[in-house]
């Protein structure tokens, strides 16, 4: 099977003319991809009861090996360290709900078309009575260090932002009243709200704001190279032939009009 890939990445070099497969060859002598996704973010990326990660983006970790003819290696990360740890080489690609914009684009290669997108709202409990985004104004609001849409709701909306680490160091303070709400990504919210479990009494009370899609992330020097140009290749044919639609359905989460754009777009 590594024969087969070293050949691919032969074929590869030549048709691009570029000197140079660093993760591709890096990829194929180890045998594996490691690959940076999130395991507190259901159902993009979870553990499940046996301590396994789980979830959409995980099933596009493994396709992604299938189709390189390599296992795969997941490795956690979270909002605050999955770039570096791409430009540490300590992952070969991020897929973790990572949002595409400027900033991000100048650290890592962004590999088009995007996969998914998603925006910021605030999961709250109904007893908070918040309506209006300007309700959050002077408020403490929870929040993941490293989200994108941090600073826009600062500014606009004057909140007191609470950063933590990780989804469940901010979801803890907001079950204990450290603040009104938790400051997150509409997906993630969506789901939690659509689960059966401990958010009966929450609500997601705002108009989605800060529309954003999602990339899945390489080096940025290989971004235009045959590494960067492999994974492109991989997610154009997951829009054509709508392996996102139906992997999106088989994780149980809410049909996207996102995907269906893309599907339409690609097909």
């Amino acid at each position: 099977m590594k024969a087969i890939l070293k050949l691919t990445l032969g074929v590869l070099l030549a048709s691009t003319g570029l000197a140079s497969a660093d993760t591709l060859e890096k990829i194929a002598a180890a045998g594996k991809i490691v690959v940076g996704v999130k395991n507190d973010y259901r159902p993009w990326g979870y553990l499940d009861a046996s301590g396994n990660i789980v979830g959409l983006e995980i099933d596009l970790a493994k396709d992604i090996a299938s189709r390189l003819g390599v296992e795969v290696e997941l490795v956690p990360v979270v909002a605050s360290n999955r770039m570096e740890f791409l430009q540490q080489g300590r992952i070969d690609l991020i897929i973790a709900t990572l949002g595409d914009n400027p900033q991000r684009r100048e650290v890592v290669g962004m590999v088009e078309p995007n996969y998914y997108a998603g925006g910021a709202n605030v999961l709250a409990p109904k007893a908070n009575g918040l309506k209006e985004w300007t309700d959050l104004e002077g408020k403490d609001l929870c929040a993941i260090q490293g989200s994108y849409y941090i600073r826009e709701t600062t500014q606009k909306y004057k909140a007191n932002i609470l950063a933590f680490a990780g989804v469940p160091e901010a979801t803890a303070a907001l079950t204990n009243g450290s603040c009104v709400g938790l400051l997150y990504d509409n997906t993630w919210i969506e789901s939690q709200l659509a689960s059966e479990g401990s958010w009966a009494d929450y609500e997601m009370p705002f108009v989605t704001e800060q529309l954003q899609p999602w990339a899945i992330a390489v080096p940025l020097a290989e971004l235009d190279g045959p590494y960067g140009l492999k994974i492109s290749e991989i997610i154009t044919d997951w829009h054509k032939t709508g392996y996102l639609i139906e992997a999106n359905a088989a994780n149980g989460i809410a049909a996207s009009p996102f995907l269906e754009e893309q599907h339409e777009k690609f097909k």
